[in-house]
């Protein structure tokens, strides 16, 4: 069995794919991501060392965040999630699964679900793969506000919580 692996894909210099260790390895390490993200733990790196070892193209305007089954994607403007982190690791071992593993994004200051374009329905986890788009990507965030409390009530949903 292979190691869960981050694909990096569109406007990027060579599609990629980064597994727990090779994020490990990328600067940009923060030990605890409690300090950006109240209510939250673990070992991350920061999305711009990704990004930036992807090689992302100058034509992408957009970052879309897909779960590794593919259920749920959030699509927000690249500028905006700069400060982004990728969470790989919680008190030294993988991700788990419960706790958005094996990789989770989550972005420093988000607005409430529903409130706007980079909202914390864009705190993806179990990612799979961030994909660079030039213009909006695939978007599967609800778009009233009864859609995102019937999302929330389910369980194992593809962000935020």
């Amino acid at each position: 069995m292979s190691s869960p692996s981050i694909s990096i894909e569109g406007a990027v210099r060579a599609g990629t794919s980064l597994a727990a260790g090779d994020l490990k390895a990328l600067p940009g390490q923060v030990a605890d991501v409690a300090p950006l993200v109240a209510g939250r733990s673990g070992t991350a790196v920061r999305l711009a060392s990704v990004l930036d070892a992807a090689g992302v193209d100058s034509s992408a305007t957009y970052l879309t965040v897909e779960s590794d089954d593919a259920s749920f994607a959030a699509s927000v403007p690249l500028d905006a999630v700069r400060e982004a982190v990728i969470v790989y690791a919680l008190d030294g071992k993988p991700l788990p699964r419960e706790k958005g593993g094996p990789f989770r994004l989550l972005i420093p200051d988000a607005a409430r679900c529903g409130g706007a374009e980079v909202d914390k329905c864009a705190n993806v986890k179990n990612v799979g793969v961030l994909r660079l788009d030039v213009g909006h990507g695939h978007d599967t965030r609800p778009s009233t506000k009864a859609d995102h409390a019937a999302m929330h009530r389910k369980p194992g949903h593809g962000h935020s919580e």
